[in-house]
């Protein structure tokens, strides 16, 4: 019986290994250069993009490649002033017609979730979570995006983990649509990006 048991972890063990280095070996594309402002305040892009405080939203849209489901992302961001969301990632969750947002640091400083699943935003549906963002720290932000799935992480911490088998997707009403298919934005509060990456899975 014990013997049968160590050949299954073992076997579990090799599959899982096996998983990660296939995983390993998808390429990554970084997301450098090819970014447009599209109102609010401030916008500076260069190796790092800071998105400035505006009187509501800032912005910028990504012009080069659109990533498509399934697909992982990464980056890392951070709050320079304000109270709000400093990093907000607008991306196709089934295909460039059916978009959301990842607000990150939201409603006070600490909200995260996605907007919009069912018609509610991210600070009341069952993606709504906390985490403390202290300014100036940087914060890793990591976006799985399965077709079917929605899977973050932020600072190795699993946050959402949501299923949105027969959920309405869409984007919150305002100039947040102004970002689809992919991009980033801020609510008066000035925020630094970096590192932004993503690859297909």
């Amino acid at each position: 019986m014990l013997l049968t048991v160590g050949f299954f972890v073992a076997g579990c063990r090799r599959e899982k290994e096996a998983a990660q280095a296939k995983d390993d070996e998808i390429p990554w594309t970084e997301m450098r250069g090819e970014w447009e402002e599209i109102g609010g305040g401030r916008v500076d892009i260069g190796e790092q993009i800071r998105i400035g405080w505006g009187e509501t939203l800032t912005a910028v849209r990504w012009k080069g490649e659109i990533p498509k489901p399934p697909f992982e992302l990464e980056l890392e961001a951070k709050r320079v002033d304000g109270s709000d969301f400093f990093c907000a990632v607008t991306f196709p969750a089934r295909g460039k017609d059916e978009c959301v947002t990842l607000v990150v640091g939201g409603w006070g400083g600490a909200t995260v979730g996605i907007s919009s699943i069912n018609g509610k935003d991210a600070s009341e549906n069952e993606t709504t979570a906390y985490h403390t963002f202290e300014t100036d720290v940087w914060h890793r932000i990591r976006l799985v995006c399965g077709g079917e799935r929605i899977a973050v992480w932020i600072d190795g911490e699993k946050v959402i983990d949501l299923d949105t088998t027969g959920k309405a997707l869409s984007l919150r009403e305002g100039s947040i649509s102004e970002c689809a298919p992919f991009g980033l934005a801020t609510w008066q509060t000035t925020g630094l990006v970096r590192h932004i990456r993503w690859r297909g899975l």
